[in-house]
């Protein structure tokens, strides 16, 4: 297994006697959670986004007081049901039977790179540490800086890192004071829920310095068919990080639920997986390199629809299917002469709030997006579950957005200075052979190229949840981008949209949300 310098976690004897019960191994960063009731699983993962610890350490402080000691870890599969996996699962290859179990994994310590492998798969649930309510300005003892580190990179790349973080940790401070003067608290507003909102904002205008590097948690609840492939990319992928972390992954789901991965370490099966995975992605790179298509010159940023896929007439169809006992032709040719936006709005529904979605008869339509981007915007909006995403590989070449509150602030000078750094690193470690690491050094306002697919019931959810006040700025101009172009083709669907938030004055995003979580916790 490669091995990676990562932060050391300590934990006394009674911790340890504590957490045992409940985590597969107490001394890696990949483990599995177990003995304990789902919804306390669902509540501990859900906390982990906004808590800057790990999750074992999230466990003690707020969770092991309500939860019953439990002896030993869940029991292996029964005879039983391990005979009947193996009978069917590896004999017959029923690869639906592998979706009937699961895990909660948490995998700790990850650089920004790696989490968009791990949230690949569609059909599984992630909760990833968030970098718009935690700092990144402090140093973990005996480690320093939050970031992935390689000895191979030698010492100029964490020399760098350190100045990108140091420029993080200035401009936070000075932003912060920036911000408060400029959003002071209004009449009657909570002090506290004002100071976190202002917090939250000046975490946002300075996150784009954060680089790639930058180590995060990512919680994981999925099938045992998911968990294969996700281990097969993981392993099959360049990047020593990701094969670390497969090979992690695996040795933790062969304790908890070993039957959905015994193919993967047989040769014939997972190893053959592998390889062919690694073929793939190697034509893919020959055949790229053989057109010789040079990078683009720096990019604005951009949301283009390429395709529009379907008709409102079919939309009307699709919408009425279920409730009719005749064919689609002839639902065709019954809406043709309609007044489609009214019969539109009228399927829909009205819509008490963004959760009330219209029926499957939008998932007819479909659209295809490409996006130029800073990546921060990218991390958000990748994690979508029911769309496809493609992406580039993250590089300077398209140029990096700087928020123009910086500006305003007489801030930009310092956070463009730490992207010339970041950029200068970057083609220090692609010259010396480290093609696929590079992005590591790259700042999170660098821009990247990516193509989203999805339906229009998919884009509805998506544009109305990344348009809201609370969003960053970033993905909110992506967000109201999609909408308009979505107008352009399919009015009725946008109209539908009725929760998409258009406002754009300077603001404290967070500051209603603030106030509602004060008033609950009331």
């Amino acid at each position: 297994m490669e091995s990676l310098p990562l932060p050391v976690e300590s934990f006394t004897q009674e911790e340890r006697d504590r957490l045992a019960p409940h985590f597969t191994n107490l001394d890696r960063p990949v483990f599995g959670v177990v003995n304990l009731p789902e919804t306390v699983k669902g509540a501990l993962f859900a906390r982990y986004s906004r808590y800057a610890g790990t999750l074992r350490r999230l466990f003690l402080d707020e969770f092991a007081d309500s939860v019953p000691d439990v002896g030993g870890i869940e029991g292996a599969e029964g005879e039983r049901a391990a005979e009947l996996y193996e009978r069917i699962f590896i004999g017959y290859g029923d690869d639906s039977v592998a979706q009937l179990g699961g895990a909660h994994v948490a995998c700790e310590w990850t650089s920004n790179l790696l989490p968009k492998i791990l949230q690949r798969p569609r059909l599984a649930a992630y909760l990833e540490q968030s970098t718009r309510y935690i700092a990144y300005d402090t140093k973990l003892d005996g480690f320093g800086y939050r970031y992935h580190r390689d000895p191979r990179f030698g010492p100029e790349y964490e020399h760098a890192l350190d100045e990108l973080f140091g420029a993080y940790s200035r401009l936070l401070e000075q932003t912060s004071t920036w911000v408060a003067e400029r959003f002071p608290a209004g009449e009657g507003e909570s002090p506290a829920a004002h100071r976190r909102a202002v917090r939250a904002k000046a975490l946002d205008l300075v996150r784009g310095l954060l680089p790639a590097a930058s180590l995060s948690h990512v919680g994981i609840y999925a099938s045992g068919q998911t968990y294969e492939q996700l281990v097969l990319h993981l392993l099959a992928n360049p990047l020593a990080e990701s094969r670390a972390y497969g090979q992690m992954l695996l040795e933790e789901l062969q304790q908890i639920i070993p039957s959905f991965v015994a193919r993967v370490p047989r040769e014939d099966r997972g190893g053959r997986w592998v390889e062919y995975l690694r073929e793939r992605r190697g034509a893919a790179d020959a055949v790229a390199a053989r057109l010789a298509i040079g990078n683009e010159a720096e990019a604005v940023p951009s949301v283009r629809l390429l395709r529009a896929h379907g008709t409102e007439d079919e939309l009307l169809a699709a919408l009425l299917y279920e409730s009719l006992d005749v064919s689609e032709e002839e639902a065709l040719r019954a809406v043709a002469s309609v007044d489609k936006a009214a019969l539109v709005r009228e399927l829909v529904g009205e819509r008490e709030n963004r959760r009330h979605r219209p029926g499957r008869g939008f998932e007819t339509l479909r659209y295809r997006f490409e996006i130029v981007s800073d990546y921060g915007a990218f991390r958000d909006l990748q994690r979508h579950r029911l769309l496809t995403c493609q992406w580039q590989t993250l590089s300077p070449y398209l140029g990096a957005d700087v928020p123009h509150e910086l500006e305003a602030a007489g801030l930009a000078g310092e956070f463009e200075r730490a992207l010339d750094v970041s950029r200068a690193e970057h083609e220090r470690l692609r010259a010396a052979g480290f093609v696929d690491e590079a992005p590591y050094a790259l700042c999170l306002a660098f821009r990247i190229r990516y193509v989203l697919e999805l339906d229009a019931r998919e884009a509805l959810h998506l544009i109305e949840l990344r348009s809201g006040r609370e969003g960053h700025p970033s993905y909110r101009a992506v967000a109201h981008a999609m909408r308009d172009a979505i107008a352009g083709v399919h009015p009725s669907v946008a109209d539908a949209m009725r929760f998409v938030d258009d406002s754009t004055e300077p603001r404290l995003e967070r500051l209603l949300s603030e106030i509602r979580n004060d008033a609950r916790r009331a």
